[in-house]
């Protein structure tokens, strides 16, 4: 009996141990991280070489106890930030704006494991540090007979940048409301022609909504060659082709194109200059047939690393010099 007993409690023991060992683990884990971006790269928040990735947010009648993926960008930095003892809170709520498609949009808008994820949050941690992270839905598809993803872009801002992605969110809204306003004025303009008499018609002047399209396609073409624009596509082209790992080479050169462009003033939600520089930096430390043109690519990357970190506050620049030392 006494046998028995010391087995009991020795294994009571062991248990107990081992719940110690892994609240241990879990705060350890925590404390291994250096930045919120830091979390995102180690964590996979985004997939390789992308700045988004698909969550599941909703498993279908086949799957109904799995949890949905859709919450982890949100709760695992909201955890970093309260494991540093700051307070996580939601700083601007997500318009979606990003979702092409409008069927998808709509679909995404039913979900409470996809709204209670996205927008942008805010932290402040007890040592001073704040920042901003960005949860945003890109798309969404169905993966099987019931399944559906969501693709969510993850991405780490400052005050800035936020309000320059939500000022940009509410111009893109006004446009496809106008637009949508447009497409349901010419309906109506085409309803009404059919029942106007023919001399009515003829006595209409037409020539002159003719001349306010080409003035407003004129204005169109002056904005999309300014330097800001082309610095931007510039960007966005190179930055695709890296995700899907295509046209390397190509994809380099044009991150560096774009951020020879500079600091540009205007610029929209994305520091195109900076975002650009990380993208150079990448290609030097991992792009074999870009960085062998240049005699020392190591230092290169640091040195522009060191100017993004210095002077713009990146945060991707100083994890990355960081993982360089």
């Amino acid at each position: 009996m006494n046998l028995k007993i010391f087995l009991l409690l020795g294994g009571m023991g062991f248990v107990l141990h081992g719940c110690s060992s892994m609240n241990a683990l879990t705060s350890d884990s925590l404390k291994s991280f250096t930045s919120p971006q830091d979390v995102i790269d180690k964590k996979n928040i985004n997939e390789n070489n992308s700045s988004a990735k698909e969550y599941v947010y909703d498993w279908g009648k086949n799957y109904p106890e799995r949890q949905v993926e859709s919450l982890i960008p949100r709760s695992s930095l909201s955890n970093y930030c309260i494991s540093h003892g700051g307070r996580f809170s939601l700083f601007q709520k997500s318009s979606m704006h990003l979702v092409k498609d409008t069927g998808s949009k709509k679909l995404l808008n039913t979900y409470s494991s996809v709204k209670q994820g996205i927008g942008t949050y805010y932290c402040k941690q007890s040592d001073g540090q704040q920042w901003y992270v960005s949860i945003e839905p890109l798309s969404e598809r169905r993966i099987d007979n019931a399944s559906r993803v969501v693709n969510l872009q993850t991405k780490i801002m400052n005050l800035d940048e936020v309000k320059a992605f939500y000022s940009k969110a509410h111009t893109t809204t006004t446009l496809a409301e106008k637009k949508q306003n447009t497409v349901n004025s010419k309906t109506l303009n085409n309803v009404t022609s059919k029942t106007t008499p023919a001399k009515a018609i003829e006595d209409k002047k037409v020539t002159q909504p003719v001349v306010e399209d080409t003035k407003v396609q004129q204005t169109t073409n002056t904005v999309v060659s300014t330097p800001q624009t082309q610095q931007m596509q510039l960007y966005t082209s190179a930055r695709k082709d890296l995700g899907r790992g295509q046209n390397q080479i190509n994809a380099c050169n044009t991150a560096e194109r774009a951020y020879n462009y500079g600091r540009l003033r205007g610029t929209s939600s994305v520091n195109a200059y900076a975002e650009s520089g990380i993208l150079v930096a990448k290609c030097l430390t991992s792009v074999p047939s870009y960085s062998r043109r240049f005699s020392n690519p190591n230092d290169r990357a640091k040195r522009i690393l060191q100017n993004l970190a210095t002077n713009q506050n990146h945060a991707v620049a100083k994890h990355m010099l960081n993982q360089m030392k």
